[in-house]
């Protein structure tokens, strides 16, 4: 499948504790981007989870690689490592990829040869078919308050000038 352009990107980094919030930043600035403001909190946090699980398990300085493609439809972030284990949904501390979990529509992993990918995805709908455009609030009881309702326009009265329509008989 070929992506249009501008619907990818990708970023290699060595991680630390301090490169998590920089990440975080310009996935932001992507999704902003392509018009997914509403997907950015949830993606942040996904991204930042799946950071901090390399940074705790792989440790300090190891070789990662943040993708994010966008088809239209799914939005897709994966984080690939060079660590060996592969990591497992622990629910007991509510973190890590119990937190992803919570945040997307699928995920999963897969063992690379030099480590893994551990990805998530969220239904996304087209930004130019579903703008963000704010919709003008709904009058509330207090707004009609102390406004009088419209007077209906009176009719108006037949005059003597008018000429009055009279019924023609049928010949047949």
């Amino acid at each position: 499948m070929t992506l249009p352009s501008g619907r990818f990107y990708a970023v290699e980094l060595h991680v630390s504790a301090e490169r998590v919030s920089q990440i975080r930043r310009i996935v932001a600035a992507h999704l902003r981007h392509w018009s997914l403001e509403l997907h950015i909190q949830p993606v942040c946090r996904g991204v930042e989870e799946l950071l901090n699980n390399v940074h705790r398990h792989v440790g300090d300085d190891n070789r990662c690689v943040v993708e994010l493609r966008w088809t239209g439809r799914h939005l897709t972030v994966s984080v690939a490592d060079n660590g060996p284990p592969m990591p497992r949904l622990a629910s007991a501390g509510g973190g890590g990829l119990a937190a992803v979990a919570r945040l997307c529509d699928s995920w999963g992993t897969c063992g690379t040869a030099d480590g893994k990918v551990v990805w998530f995805t969220r239904r996304v709908a087209d930004a130019h078919n579903s703008p963000l455009v704010p919709c003008p609030p709904v009058p509330g009881v207090g707004d009609a308050k102390g406004q009088p309702e419209p007077a209906p326009a009176p009719a108006p009265a037949p005059s003597a000038a008018s000429p009055v329509p009279v019924p023609i008989p049928a010949l047949v």
